[in-house]
């Protein structure tokens, strides 16, 4: 597995990480433990060294099953965890933003417990919290990197004005945030700012949360477990709308002898040498098939072939509902 470092900071990790949220939350009920320790090992073997979780995703349970799977790497891994969320004991109600330095220090603590490690290599906010300035969170952060507790500190979802000012008080190693070829959105400003601060950046969903796999159509349906039944990019009439996309991904795979999957992600890998993405996945084969995608060599007029098409789609439906769009790119 190729390389890369996460901007100026000398963060080196794999090519193509692996995103471990869905392995217990988001789609549909948590997975088998053994199967996801042995899937975890097998992303190690094959050469991945770049692992994402959250505290939220379970809540608690993604943490404890990536630090107990990866517990014989310790030293060989990066792993990179979220705080941001004020996880409530009612499972009914969905957490609310908190960003307070004080509950930054309580999840690091946490957080280290559940990952069985000395340090957390890289620890992102979630989201962007209004209530808390982004100066009091970078200060919060950087004392855990004096202290020896947090390796690197990351935002998520954050937007260009966020990324300046978080940078004068505490250098940002990666900004995580959704990026793809239907969630283009970081083009416009953010991904300028990185370049231009020597930031890395890590897309989340680089696969359109499945979609860009050629694996759906509007007769996919999903389990009301699934978070993408909510989504209004799922909807019947926006997978039918979308599968345009889908099309294109298809026409470059066949030329390049890949799937459309691995085309999605060798273009995120072709934008700049300091991207990163996380595909997540519950299967070995399409891990394989993932990581595979760091060798798809896409030319330049491949490049100008996917960019011609792209630009002709417009693509259908919001990414997120009103509400959670609103805790985006602030």
């Amino acid at each position: 597995m190729k390389t890369r470092k996460l901007g100026n900071s000398g963060l080196e990790v794999s090519a193509i990480g692996l995103g471990c949220m869905g392995m217990s939350f988001g789609y549909g009920s948590p997975k088998d433990t053994q199967e996801m320790t042995a899937l975890l090992h097998g992303a190690v073997d094959r050469g991945v060294t770049f692992f994402d979780t959250a505290e939220v995703y379970g809540p608690f349970i993604n943490e404890e099953l990536v630090g107990e799977a990866l517990a014989p790497f310790r030293g060989k891994v990066v792993i990179a965890t979220k705080f941001g969320f004020d996880i409530g004991t009612d499972p009914r109600t969905a957490p609310g933003l908190n960003s307070r330095p004080e509950h930054i220090r309580e999840v690091a603590e946490a957080s280290l417990k559940r990952l069985k490690v000395d340090v957390i290599d890289l620890f992102y906010q979630h989201r962007v919290d209004p209530a808390v300035p982004i100066e009091e969170v970078a200060g919060a952060v950087k004392q855990l990197i004096e202290e020896g507790k947090v390796k690197h500190f990351g935002l998520s979802e954050a937007g260009a004005q966020t990324i300046r000012r978080a940078q004068a008080v505490q250098p940002v190693t990666a900004l995580q945030s959704e990026y793809s070829l239907w969630t283009r959105t970081p083009e416009k400003e953010v991904i300028p700012t990185l370049e231009e601060l020597g930031i890395g950046f890590v897309p989340y969903s680089p696969l359109g949360k499945g979609f860009l796999t050629g694996k759906m159509d509007q007769s996919t349906t999903f389990d009301s477990s699934d978070f993408r039944s909510k989504l209004p990019r799922f909807t019947p009439e926006a997978m039918k709308a979308n599968q345009a996309l889908i099309d294109l991904l298809g026409r470059i795979a066949e030329r390049k002898q890949a799937t459309p999957a691995q085309i999605a992600l060798a273009w995120l890998l072709a934008q700049k040498p300091w991207i990163s993405p996380i595909p997540g996945t519950t299967k070995l084969h399409r891990l394989e098939e993932n990581i595979g995608a760091a060798e798809v060599e896409l030319t330049s007029d491949d490049l100008s072939d996917i960019e011609a098409a792209a630009s002709q789609i417009t693509v259908e439906g919001a990414r997120y509902p009103e509400a959670l769009e609103k805790m985006t790119g602030r």
